[in-house]
Parts: structure tokens; C-alpha cells; sequence
């Protein structure tokens, strides 16, 4: 098997706080595990909710609210009776940055490829379980779930080095031009291809990937 910098690359860009991309990282993750040893899929994080934009989810509601139901209609994405319960208290501090640099520090210790699974298990404990993503102990079980050192993670967590880089991957992913999540760009050698702004159903993402890299072969 190539190594992966020899793939192509599926460049996932999303947000940990994004519902449209609750939907669609089961889709990347289906696309990732039916084109292993053909494509290497990247997910970085946008930073949607940061600085002055983070705040109480209460003052988001109303949107979120009327969010969920389009999202579940398009994408089969649920929404749990606890983070339904969450937005009712509107006490809890929407910030994409602890998920994202959870992600990050993830993504250094992972030896699997599984930083998409752990993005979405991330992902179900917000949208499904209302866990606080903002507690360090809430990625516990994630973590060990998939194999990767609790103590390591925990130790790298609080480091200025990952805030660092978590914020680096925040204006890298600007550098992008991105407007809105999720977006997925495939990247064949110097050759790069937008497959989604936006989500996308699993067999249109297949059809767009498929059809990208036979082009790039001619």
C-alpha cells in the first residue's frame, strides 16, 4: 500500500460545533473506511465559534432550533433529548476551540488513521449526549475508546503548543477561502478539486471523488 503522503487527499474541513457537519462526517467516515488504501482523508477544524463569537448557547436557540429539523430531514442526523435539554438552559458555553484542539492533540497521538471517528464520537457527545466539550475529562472515554493514551492526551491538553497550533489550524483553514461548514476538497498531486460546499448524501461524495481522480488519470 502507498504511503499516504503518495494518496490522494480528502481534505474533511469542518467544525466539532457545526450540525451540518454532524451529518456529514458519518458520510467522510464511510468514504474514508469503502476507498482505504486508495485515498487519505485530512480533517482539520474551521473554528466557527471563537473569541467574541463563543457565548451561552441560549443566545443561539431560536437558530439552533430550527436548524436541528432541517438537518435531521437532509442528513438522518438525531439530536438528543439532553442537548435539547442543554439549549433549554441556555447556560452552556458554545467555544469550537477546546473540541478543535481536543482533535488536534487527538490527531498527534493517533497511529490509526482514526481522527475522523474520533471528530464525530466528539461530535455525538455534544449533539446527542450535551457533554460539555469545554471539560478536558469529557474526552476521556472518547479517547480510550480508540486506543490512544489518556495520559498522553490529558498532558498535552493544556500546553501552549496546542493552543498554538489549534490556532494555526484555524487561519489555515481561512487561508482556504472557506465560507461555511462542512466543505471537502480533494487534493491529487498539484491538482485540487472542490467535491462539497456544503453536505452532501455518501453517493454523491463517492461519485465526485470517483470522477476526480479518473479525471486526473487521463
Amino acid at each position: 500500500m502507498p504511503a499516504p503522503a503518495d494518496l490522494p487527499e480528502l481534505l474533511y474541513l469542518f467544525d466539532p460545533l457545526c450540525g451540518w457537519c454532524y451529518g456529514m462526517t458519518p458520510v467522510v467516515q464511510q468514504l474514508q473506511q469503502h476507498l482505504a488504501g486508495r485515498l487519505h482523508v485530512t480533517i482539520l477544524s474551521g473554528g466557527m465559534i471563537t473569541g467574541a463569537e463563543a457565548g451561552p448557547i441560549g443566545e443561539m436557540r431560536p437558530f439552533i432550533s430550527q436548524a436541528m429539523q432541517q438537518i435531521t430531514q437532509v442528513t438522518g442526523a438525531t439530536f438528543g433529548l439532553a442537548f435539547q435539554a442543554v439549549g433549554e438552559a441556555g447556560e452552556q458555553v458554545q467555544d469550537s476551540e477546546p473540541p478543535s484542539r481536543a482533535l488536534a492533540v487527538f490527531r498527534q497521538l493517533d497511529e490509526r488513521e482514526q481522527a475522523v471517528n474520533f471528530a464525530h464520537a466528539v461530535q455525538h457527545a455534544w449533539f446527542a449526549e450535551g457533554q460539555d466539550l469545554n471539560e478536558v475529562t469529557t474526552y476521556r472515554p472518547l479517547v480510550e475508546k480508540l486506543g490512544v493514551s489518556w495520559l498522553e492526551f490529558v498532558s498535552r491538553w493544556e500546553l501552549p503548543a496546542s493552543k498554538q497550533a489549534v490556532q494555526q489550524e484555524f487561519e489555515a483553514v481561512a487561508r482556504i477561502g472557506v465560507q461555511g461548514f462542512p466543505m471537502c476538497i480533494l487534493r491529487i498531486g498539484s491538482q485540487g478539486y472542490v467535491l462539497a460546499r456544503g453536505y452532501q448524501p455518501y453517493a454523491t461524495l463517492l461519485n465526485g471523488v470517483e470522477q476526480a481522480l479518473a479525471q486526473a488519470s487521463e
